[in-house]
C-alpha cells in the first residue's frame, strides 16, 4: 500500500487535516469530534507546557498564570521585523540576528519564531491523523495563499519539517479550493474566481481550468486583511460604547478578552436573523466594570462595510491583470470563514454580477482540496467521479427533539461524516438513534428513515460516549454505524436508496416549508437549546453556591442570584432571545464562582497529597 499523503490547510485562524481513505477524501476529526482546529498555541512559563487548538484559546482566560497564547502566526511567516515592527499583535514582536520576526513570550527575553508556532499546529494535526488512521504518517501537502512569496513558502516548508513532515508539495489555496469544488471535472474550459477571505489573509484569483489542468491567470491579495480585522472593529466599537475604555490603551489580557467576545458576537450575528441583534457581555472586565452591549445586524453591516469593501479593489484588479471582464467569468466560489457573513456574499455578488457558489463548507474547502491533491499524488485517488448529491439533509434526533444534521443537503456522494454523542441521563443503559431526513430544525417535522437501539454501560450523565457515522455509497445506500467508545462494539443500520431517491416534489415541498417556517423553527430551536443549557446550569450554580457562597464578594453573589432569577423567569415565558440572553448572562456571571471552586478543589487535592 502506498504511503499516506495527508492534506493540511494551515490557516491563519483555523486549520484542518484530512486524507484519502478507502478511495474517498475525508477530513479527520480530533478527540472532541471537531474537524476544525483553531490555529492557536499556548506556552507556559519559559515556553514550556505547549497546548494547541481550542484548549490553547481557553488558556487566555488564565494568562495571568504565566501562559502566553499566540494566534494568527501565519501572518508573520517569512516576514522581516522592519516591515511589521509597528503591528498591533497578540504578543510583542522582536527580531533575530538576521532581521526575521520573533514573538516575545515573556519579559525575560524568551522568544519563538512563527515557524516554530506553526510547527506545533502541524504536529497536532499530524497526531490527529495518526490517531484516526491508526498508523504513522510522515508525508503532507500544505496549502498557502497564492501570492505567498518565496520566503513565506520556505518558512511554511520549514514549519512542516520541524513537525516531522516531509512536504511532498506546497499548493496554492485557490487551486485547492477549486479541486474541492470539483472544478477539475468540468468538461469545457472555464474561468473561475476564487474569493478567499479567511481569518487573517485575503486573496482572490482567476483560474482557467481545462481538462483538469489549472492555470492561475491572475492573483491579488493582502496578508493583513481578514476576519481578525473585523474582530478589532467590533472591539473598538465596544470600547467607544463603554465610558472609560480606550482600545489603544488596553492591556494585552483585556484586549484579548474584548477580541474573544467580539469574535463570538460576529459569529452569532452571521448566523442570526434576530432584528434585535446579539449581545456582547464581559462580566468583571474590570473590578468596577461589566461590559454588556447589544449590536444589531444593521449596525454590524455598517461598521464592517468599509473594511470588507477593501477586497473590491483586488477583485477588480485580477480581472484587469487577466484581461477579462466580469461577464466572462463562469463561476465564483467562496473560501474562508469570513465569507459566511451575508454582507460579504452580497458584496461579491455585486462585484461579479452573479451569485457565488457556496456548496462547500468555507472553512473546509481548502483542506479538502489539499487532501484530493495528496490522494492524486499517492495514487489513493486515481480518478474523482461526481455521481450524485444528497437531495435533503440527513441527521439524527438529539436531546430536546432537535434535528442534528450529519450530512448536509447537496453533499456530493459517495460521502461519509460522523459525530460523537454522550448520554443525556445518568445511568442511561441505551440510546435510540432515530435517522432523519429533512431541512426543519425540529426532529418531528422531518422524515424518519429508520431507528436503531444502541446499548452501553450505565454511566454518569455525559460520560458514556457513542460515535455515529453516516456513509452513503455510490449507489445511494445509507449505512448508519454506531459505536460504543468504551467497548468498541458496533451496531449497523442499512437504509436503501430512500436517502437519495426522493421525488422532486417532496424535496421542493420540504425545502419550501423550511423557508416558510424558518423564523419559527429557529426561534424554537434557540429556545430549546437555551432551555437545555439552563436546566444544566441552574443545578450546577445551586451546588456551587452551596460550597463557596461564604467566600464570595456580596456584589458578585447578588449578581449571580439576580441572573438565576432572570433565567427562571425566562423559562416560564416563550421568548427565545430573552432566555438565551439570560442564560448567557448567568454563565458569564458565574465565572468568578467557578474560579473559586477550581481553586478550592486544587487546595483540597494538594492537602490530600500532603496528608498521604
Amino acid at each position: 500500500m502506498a504511503d499516506d499523503i495527508i492534506g493540511i490547510d494551515l490557516g491563519t485562524t483555523n486549520s484542518a487535516v484530512g486524507v484519502v481513505e478507502s478511495g474517498f477524501p475525508i477530513l479527520l476529526a480530533d478527540a472532541d469530534g471537531k474537524r476544525i482546529t483553531p490555529s492557536a498555541v499556548s506556552y507556559g512559563k519559559s515556553g514550556n507546557d505547549v497546548t494547541v487548538g481550542s484548549k490553547a484559546l481557553r488558556m487566555r482566560g488564565v494568562a495571568g498564570a504565566g501562559n502566553v497564547v499566540v494566534t494568527s502566526a501565519k501572518r508573520y511567516m517569512g516576514s522581516r521585523y522592519e516591515e511589521v515592527k509597528d503591528d498591533d499583535f497578540c504578543v510583542p514582536l522582536a527580531s533575530d540576528a538576521q532581521g526575521n520576526v520573533l514573538f516575545k513570550l515573556d519579559e525575560s527575553g524568551n522568544t519563538i519564531s512563527p515557524e516554530l508556532v506553526s510547527s506545533e499546529i502541524l504536529k497536532h494535526l499530524k497526531s490527529v491523523a495518526e490517531t484516526q488512521l491508526g498508523r504513522e504518517v510522515s508525508k503532507a501537502i500544505i496549502t498557502v495563499p497564492a501570492y505567498f512569496n518565496d520566503a513565506q513558502r520556505t518558512a511554511t516548508k520549514r514549519a512542516g519539517e520541524l513537525a516531522g513532515l516531509e512536504l511532498i508539495r506546497i499548493i496554492s489555496e485557490p487551486t485547492a479550493a477549486a479541486l474541492a469544488y470539483g472544478l477539475d471535472k468540468l468538461d469545457e474550459s472555464s474561468r473561475v474566481i476564487v474569493y478567499d477571505y479567511g481569518g487573517g489573509t485575503f486573496d482572490v484569483s482567476v483560474l482557467e481550468i481545462k481538462e483538469g489542468v489549472f492555470q492561475v491567470l491572475a492573483t491579488a491579495g493582502d496578508t493583513r486583511l481578514g476576519g481578525d480585522n473585523i474582530d478589532e472593529i467590533i472591539g473598538r466599537w465596544c470600547c467607544d460604547e463603554v465610558a472609560g475604555l480606550d482600545y489603544d490603551e488596553l492591556g494585552n489580557l483585556e484586549r484579548e478578552r474584548i477580541l474573544v467576545a467580539a469574535r463570538l458576537l460576529k459569529e452569532n450575528l452571521t448566523d442570526s436573523d434576530a432584528e434585535t441583534g446579539e449581545s456582547l457581555q464581559i462580566p468583571f472586565f474590570r473590578p468596577d466594570m461589566n461590559v454588556d452591549l447589544t449590536l444589531t445586524l444593521q449596525k454590524f453591516n455598517k461598521l464592517i462595510q468599509r473594511e470588507i469593501s477593501r477586497t473590491t479593489k483586488y477583485c477588480k484588479q485580477v480581472l484587469l491583470d487577466a484581461d477579462l471582464k466580469a461577464d466572462s467569468i463562469d463561476k465564483v466560489i467562496l473560501v474562508g470563514g469570513t465569507t459566511k457573513i451575508p454582507a460579504v456574499r452580497d458584496l461579491v455578488d455585486s462585484i461579479y454580477g452573479m451569485t457565488p457558489d457556496t456548496s462547500q463548507h468555507p472553512d473546509e474547502a481548502v483542506a479538502l482540496g489539499a487532501v484530493i491533491q495528496g490522494g492524486m499524488l499517492s495514487g489513493a485517488l486515481r480518478e474523482m467521479v461526481l455521481l450524485d448529491v444528497t437531495p435533503l439533509s440527513l441527521g439524527i434526533e438529539t436531546l430536546g427533539g432537535l434535528m442534528n444534521v450529519i450530512i448536509p443537503r447537496n453533499t456530493t456522494i459517495p460521502c461519509k461524516a460522523g459525530e460523537m454523542f454522550t448520554n443525556a441521563v445518568a445511568n442511561q443503559a441505551s440510546m435510540c438513534v432515530r435517522v432523519l431526513q429533512g431541512e426543519r430544525e425540529m426532529a418531528r417535522d422531518n422524515w424518519e428513515l429508520g431507528r436503531v437501539e444502541v446499548s452501553f454501560s450505565p454511566s454518569p450523565k455525559g460520560q458514556a460516549r457513542m460515535g455515529v457515522q453516516f456513509s452513503i455509497d455510490e449507489n445511494g445506500i445509507l449505512e448508519v454505524l454506531t459505536r460504543d467508545v468504551e467497548t468498541s462494539e458496533d451496531t449497523i443500520l442499512e437504509i436503501d436508496s430512500a436517502a437519495v431517491d426522493v421525488s422532486d416534489e417532496k424535496v421542493e415541498k420540504m425545502v419550501t416549508e423550511s423557508v416558510d417556517y424558518a423564523f419559527d423553527d429557529m426561534a424554537e430551536r434557540v429556545f430549546t437549546e437555551a432551555k437545555l443549557k439552563a436546566e444544566e446550569l441552574l443545578p450546577a450554580v445551586d451546588a456551587g453556591l452551596a460550597q463557596v457562597a461564604d467566600d464570595m464578594d456580596p456584589t458578585d453573589l447578588k449578581e449571580i442570584k439576580a441572573s438565576v432569577e432572570a433565567v427562571r423567569a425566562a423559562l416560564i415565558g416563550d421568548n427565545a432571545n430573552t432566555l438565551k440572553a439570560a442564560v448567557q448572562k448567568l454563565d458569564k456571571s458565574t465565572e468568578h464562582m467557578a474560579a473559586i471552586l477550581v481553586e478550592k478543589a486544587m487546595e483540597a487535592a494538594l492537602m490530600r497529597k500532603l496528608e498521604g
